[in-house]
């Protein structure tokens, strides 16, 4: 601009957009949101297991995964920090790919062990030094974006209600997983009520999973009617209590829900899972969008 030219601001022409400080919560940097690109936008969910640590790329508005998954076994000790490395070697590779969500992105992570306020109140099949471990936390600073950690079962239940079996069931749906223990989620009116551990039910005298799991028949060498009777015991109490709108019925032995389920007498509806093995990861991935007001 030659010297002595008019500074003054033309009227009319448009001023510098002004951006406010990103928004925080606990502390913790909430997710950059447009409510035109990033409502239902791709997210990252990770499934921590006792033998493996696996993720994905979650299409919100499908519930399914975008590409492949990637898997890394559980590190031996699972420690905490070893952990953390494994779930930071998951996101990494997840990140690099060309339908990876923008950087700094929120991560939704499933944990096998009580979660209450982002804190490990249970660990049976990782270390014990994760108990009372901040564990959203530890990731977040790991990763250096937003985390939010969840129940592996209410994970699974959280997808299940929205996306598979239960989509479009108002009330109360119960998912209740059968496996090395018997896993649950309530789910009320499409919203989780998290750590809700009916496995851990008393059914004739004993913890309902030492009897009911499906590693229990197989422990036992119950036929499917045998083991049929055994959940009628379990659904029936639970049933009982909570008087649900629909039971779902997941884990591996969901695949063969046709030997066992027609077995069972209730007032409730009762059906197999739909999403299985990805039920963790994109439970994961929905439960840090619905925190992050990025899912509709």
């Amino acid at each position: 601009m030659a010297a002595g030219a008019d500074r003054t601001p033309v009227m009319g022409r448009p001023s510098r957009p002004f951006f406010l400080p990103a928004p925080v919560k606990n502390g913790i940097p909430l997710a950059k949101k447009d409510e035109k690109s990033h409502k239902n936008a791709p997210l990252i969910g990770i499934d921590i297991g006792g033998t493996g640590i696996k993720g994905g790329i979650v299409d919100l508005k499908k519930g399914k995964l975008l590409g492949e998954r990637f898997r890394v076994p559980t590190p031996q000790p699972a420690t905490p920090e070893a952990v953390a490395e494994a779930v930071a070697l998951v996101v990494a590779e997840l990140s690099a790919r060309p339908e990876a969500p923008e950087a700094g992105s929120p991560v939704g992570v499933t944990f096998p062990g009580i979660i209450q306020h982002g804190v490990v109140h249970s660990a049976a099949n990782v270390d014990k030094s994760w108990l009372d471990t901040d564990i959203d936390a530890l990731l977040t600073a790991r990763l250096g974006r937003p985390v939010e950690v969840i129940n592996d079962a209410d994970a699974a239940g959280l997808a299940e209600a929205r996306y598979g079996a239960g989509a479009g069931v108002s009330g109360t749906v119960l998912v209740i997983t059968l496996g090395t223990g018997i896993g649950s989620a309530f789910i009320f009116d499409g919203k989780l009520v998290p750590n809700a551990e009916l496995g851990h039910l008393e059914v004739d005298g004993f913890d309902a999973e030492s009897k009911a799991s499906a590693v229990a028949r197989e422990r036992d060498g119950l036929s499917w009617d045998e083991y049929s009777v055994l959940l009628q015991r379990y659904f029936s109490h639970v049933e009982f209590l909570f008087s649900p709108e629909l039971f779902i019925v997941g884990g591996g032995i969901s695949k063969r829900a046709d030997e066992y389920l027609p077995n069972l007498k209730l007032r409730t509806p009762i059906v197999p899972a739909v999403l299985r093995n990805e039920a963790g990861i994109v439970g994961a991935a929905l439960e840090i969008a619905l925190k992050h007001d990025l899912a509709k």
